[in-house]
């Protein structure tokens, strides 16, 4: 889920940004320290969208910098348990797909992908299921659902595509089509 979040921090500006306007000068430096930051409780942080409030700056001694105590607003991606996510297949490999999920690429297990036996083709990277004959390959859209988020030093997010309403686009545009069709 993508979030704005609120935090308080003091920023450090470098002796070379002094020349700048204090504002824009704080906002390079706080992008400097916080994007692409992956923090358990804030998750993965994008950007900094603006600075709300700057006090007045310090200089300590040794540091030729400016400290400022500031509130910044971050734009965070952060995965929350059973959220229902569309994301793109960016590979398949024997146990399972990667599917990109906003700036995160999350696994969907073999054993996730479909209420079906599932074969793999080593040769052209495709899921497919033995009964219902169903494909999923390589830039394949999907939708999917967080069974599992760990971030931090390792990042790891976990997806089904095993309940009703999710999986392969495709999928879900055919079994419509028949319903479509059986209601004639």
């Amino acid at each position: 889920m993508y979030e704005i979040v609120k935090v308080e921090d003091r920023i450090r500006v470098p002796p070379e940004r002094l020349g700048m306007e204090v504002k824009e000068a704080i906002l390079e430096s706080a992008s400097d320290k916080y994007v692409g930051l992956v923090d358990k409780r804030l998750g993965m942080v994008l950007m900094v969208v603006s600075v709300e409030e700057i006090k007045e700056g310090k200089i300590l001694p040794g540091d030729a910098g400016v400290h400022y105590d500031c509130v910044l607003n971050l734009l965070t991606f952060k995965p929350e348990l059973h959220e229902v996510v569309k994301g793109e297949v960016v590979d398949n490999v024997e146990f399972g797909a990667f599917v990109r999920i906003g700036p995160l690429d999350g696994l969907v297990h073999i054993s996730q992908l479909m209420d079906d036996f599932v074969g793999y083709d080593k040769k052209n990277f495709v899921f497919t299921g033995r009964q219902t004959k169903k494909t999923l390959k390589k830039g394949d859209l999907v939708i999917a659902r967080v069974i599992s988020s760990s971030l931090g030093r390792e990042n790891k997010l976990g997806l089904t595509m095993r309940q009703p309403g999710l999986g392969a686009i495709h999928w879900l545009e055919e079994e419509r089509k028949k319903k479509m069709k059986g209601k004639k």
